[in-house]
């Protein structure tokens, strides 16, 4: 442990390019899992939108973040590029079966919890619309995924809508009062790594991306051959990073596997830029599939060969 420890803060002299990570999230893995060059630093954040903010305001050359961080945020900076795909991941409902909930029309004037402006949010207003219902019909809490399963078990709301491992453990907080609310084909997250347009203008930190994609690339590879030993090396890298930030997380053990990569631009994205951006006429669906197709020019140019960890 001490010698990651030091190895971790070694990694930080020189560096050439910074990378802003969620530490909260089990999607990170592969970031975590990567055997980095001297010349890349991680720096251990709390969520996606912080670590777009410092991709944004140039703190950092590249950051992690569910697609729609990245859409959100392209109209404001057009420079944003989405470069690999890091993981695919489903969510869940997790809700009280104490609260008389039993299918997802149940949820009509419950209390549903979500984080705002992100793809929680939009996962819960699918789920709602498979059952003929808008976010209006239930009472929308806003939580980040962290204070979710608390607030779960302590009774201020009646159901969560949220990635892992927030889902996980709001399953767990529950016990046998949870049920589990889910459909695959309703979204599945893509979980990214972004950059601008400036880094990739910049010929050693283009240089240095480059080598740490096949890095993530080699990662891939042992989760897929070796998952139980990744396994524990990501247990033991999320503790590092968070004992190094500060940031408190639990992030929940899961089975890794592996598949070749692919991230099709179509009516999912253009769905989610129709959900993000209001009402059609603020931004034409034609526009939105622009934008995303703008945001992944340099993910065959950089990564040719990326692979996605789907998580189960």
């Amino acid at each position: 442990m001490r010698l990651l420890f030091f190895s971790l803060l070694a990694a930080t002299a020189g560096a050439q390019i910074k990378i802003a990570v969620n530490a909260t999230t089990i999607e990170s893995a592969p970031i975590f899992l990567a055997e980095r060059s001297p010349g890349v630093r991680l720096v251990p954040v709390p969520n996606g939108r912080v670590a777009m903010m410092q991709l944004l305001n140039g703190s950092v050359d590249a950051a992690t973040g569910s697609e729609t961080q990245a859409l959100i945020n392209s109209t404001s900076e057009p420079g944003i590029r989405i470069i690999v795909t890091l993981a695919e991941a489903r969510y869940r409902i997790i809700a009280r079966r104490s609260s008389g909930i039993r299918r997802v029309e149940d949820l009509r004037s419950k209390r549903v919890a979500a984080t705002v402006n992100t793809s929680s949010q939009y996962f819960l207003g699918e789920m709602l619309r498979t059952a003929k219902m808008l976010e209006s019909d239930v009472q929308f809490v806003n939580l980040e995924g962290p204070a979710m399963p608390a607030a779960l078990k302590r009774g201020d709301v009646d159901a969560v809508a949220i990635w892992e491992p927030h889902a996980q453990n709001s399953l767990e907080a529950l016990g046998k009062d949870a049920i589990e609310l889910k459909n695959p084909s309703v979204y599945s997250e893509r979980f990214n790594l972004n950059t601008t347009t400036r880094v990739l203008r910049d010929p050693e930190k283009r240089r240095a991306l480059v080598g740490f994609l096949g890095d993530l690339r080699r990662a891939s590879g042992r989760t897929r051959s070796q998952p139980h030993q990744a396994g524990a090396r990501a247990d033991v890298q999320y503790a590092l990073a968070a004992h190094q930030s500060g940031i408190v997380q639990d992030v929940a053990r899961q089975r890794l596997a592996a598949r070749p990569g692919e991230s099709p631009i179509g009516r999912r994205q253009a769905r989610l830029g129709q959900f993000f951006f209001g009402r059609p006429q603020l931004l034409g669906q034609a526009r939105q599939l622009r934008l995303l197709a703008r945001l992944q020019t340099h993910r065959d140019e950089l990564s040719p060969h990326s692979k996605v960890l789907r998580l189960p």
